[in-house]
C-alpha cells in the first residue's frame, strides 16, 4: 500500500484522513493531536509525529525518513507557504495547488482581476484600496453601512465584515477597512448586494473540473443569521446535488468561471490541482462573484466526501493522470446534514483557558452519526479540552430524507456530550 502524508489539523482534514485512510497508509506531521487523524493513520498503519507542519526541513526530513509517495493538503495557509512546492520537489504526487497557483484564495484582488478578464458581468462593483486618503473618500461616497470590507490575504473565514450585520455605521466600518489597510497596504471595498449566498465546489486535475454536490454552509455564529462570521458552524447538502434557490444553469454558469480560472493559472505550467471553491451571490441581477478558495471548505468537505461514491485513491489517481470526469467521480444521491460544537468564545472574544468536555464517542457512533474533531486534543479516556479558541468538533448524517438526518444529529449531541 502506497503511503500518503496529509498536512493540517482541523475537521476538514479529519474527514480527508478517513477517505484517504481507506487506499493509503496515512502520515501526518500535526502541531498536537487530533483524535480523529490519529485514529485514521492507526488503522492505516500509517505514523504521525508532533511538529510543526511549517516546517519545511522537518516535513522533507520525515518525507525522506519514511518514503513517502504522494502528498495531499487543504489547508490554505500550507498551501500559501509553499508545502505543495516542497512535495513536488521531492517527487510526491500531489493533490492541492502550488504556492502560486493558491494565490487566487491568498490574494483577492488577483482573483478579482480573472473574473474581470473572463466574465465581468459577475463582478460586484468595487475598489482595491492602497492608501488611507482614497479609502476616507471611497467610505464617503456610500449611505450609511452599505458597504462590505475584504482583507486582502487570508483570515479564515473570518475577515469579510458586511455593513448591517458584522459592523453598523459607515465610521465603523472606516476603522475597520482602516486596520485591514494598515496590515496588507491595501484592502477591498465593495458594494453590499441582496440575494443568497452559496458556494459551488469543484475538484480538477489541471484540465477537467467535476462539480461536487452543492453544499449550504451556516457561517453566523448564532440562529437567526446573527453574531460574528465565523469559518462555519454547519453545512447540509441535498439528496439532488442542488440547493432550492438554485438551478443546474446557474452552477453552470460558476463552473465555466471555475474552469476558466483553472485553465488561466495553469496556462504555463501546472500550478493547480485539488479543488477549487467559488463563493457566489444570486441576485435579481444575475450570478456575482464573491471568492475563490484553493482547497476544501471546511465544513463543507465533511457533507461532501460523507457523498463522494467513488473510492478516494481512484479519484487521486485520476486527478494525477489528468482523466478526471464524471464518469470516474461519482456521488451518491443523498442528504447530508453536519453541525460543529464549538467554544463558547468562538467568534466572540479570546480567551487562554481550554475549554473542558465530556464526549461519549463511541455512544454517538452507533447511533450511525460520524464524528470529526477539530481544534481539540483527547486529555484521557472520555475527557477532552480545546486547542485554542475555535470549532472543537463535527456531527454529521447522510440519510434519504433531510429532516431525519436533522433529527439523528441533534438527538446524538444532547444526549451524548457535555
Amino acid at each position: 500500500m502506497e503511503k500518503c502524508l496529509l498536512l493540517g489539523n482541523g475537521g476538514r482534514e479529519a474527514v480527508i484522513a478517513e477517505y484517504v485512510s481507506n487506499g493509503y497508509s496515512l502520515y501526518s506531521v500535526m502541531p498536537y493531536i487530533n483524535p480523529s487523524i490519529a485514529e485514521y493513520v492507526e488503522k492505516s498503519n500509517g505514523k504521525f509525529i508532533v511538529g510543526d507542519p511549517f516546517d519545511k526541513e522537518l516535513v522533507k526530513k520525515f518525507i525522506q525518513d519514511e518514503k513517502i509517495e504522494n502528498c495531499i493538503i487543504s489547508s490554505d495557509n500550507l498551501l500559501q507557504k509553499g508545502l505543495i512546492d516542497l512535495a513536488r520537489s521531492l517527487g510526491l504526487k500531489t493533490f492541492g495547488p502550488t504556492s502560486k497557483g493558491a494565490k487566487i484564495e491568498w490574494s483577492k484582488s488577483y482573483a478579482l482581476d480573472i473574473v474581470q478578464k473572463f466574465e465581468p458581468q459577475m463582478i460586484i462593483k468595487n475598489y482595491n484600496i492602497t492608501d488611507e486618503e482614497t479609502l476616507r473618500k471611497i467610505i464617503d461616497t456610500y449611505e450609511g453601512d452599505n458597504f462590505v470590507v475584504k482583507p486582502e490575504g487570508l483570515t479564515g473565514g473570518k475577515g469579510v465584515k458586511v455593513g448591517g450585520i458584522h459592523f453598523k455605521g459607515k465610521e465603523e466600518g472606516y476603522e475597520y477597512a482602516k486596520s485591514c489597510l494598515e496590515i496588507s497596504g491595501n484592502v477591498i471595498v465593495q458594494d453590499k448586494v441582496e440575494g443568497r449566498e452559496f458556494t459551488v465546489t469543484g475538484l480538477t486535475d489541471g484540465k477537467n473540473l467535476v462539480i461536487t454536490p452543492t453544499t449550504f454552509d451556516y457561517p453566523y455564529r448564532f440562529d437567526e443569521d446573527k453574531g460574528p462570521g465565523t469559518g462555519g458552524m454547519g453545512c447540509l447538502g441535498f439528496d439532488n446535488g442542488l440547493l432550492p434557490f438554485l438551478t443546474k444553469e446557474d452552477i453552470e454558469e460558476c463552473a465555466k468561471l471555475m474552469k476558466e480560472t483553472v485553465e488561466y493559472v495553469n496556462r504555463d505550467s501546472l500550478e493547480f490541482n485539488g479543488v477549487i471553491y467559488g463563493g457566489f451571490f444570486k441576485t435579481k441581477n444575475g450570478i456575482k462573484f464573491v471568492e475563490f478558495n484553493a482547497r476544501f471548505g471546511d465544513p463543507e468537505s465533511i457533507n461532501i466526501l460523507n457523498a463522494i461514491e467513488t473510492p478516494f485513491v481512484e479519484l487521486f489517481n485520476n486527478i494525477q493522470n489528468q482523466v478526471l470526469s464524471n464518469e470516474n467521480c461519482k456521488f451518491k444521491k443523498t442528504n447530508t446534514f453536519t453541525v460543529y460544537v464549538v467554544s463558547p468564545n468562538y467568534a466572540i472574544k479570546s480567551s487562554k483557558e481550554p475549554c473542558k468536555f465530556t464526549l461519549n464517542k463511541e455512544e454517538i457512533e452507533k447511533q450511525g452519526v460520524k464524528i470529526y474533531f477539530a481544534s481539540t486534543k483527547q486529555i484521557e479516556g472520555k475527557n477532552y479540552e480545546s486547542v485554542g479558541n475555535s470549532r472543537l468538533f463535527a456531527v454529521t448524517y447522510a440519510d434519504n430524507i433531510m429532516d431525519e438526518a436533522k433529527e439523528k444529529v441533534y438527538k446524538a449531541l444532547d444526549r451524548k456530550c457535555r
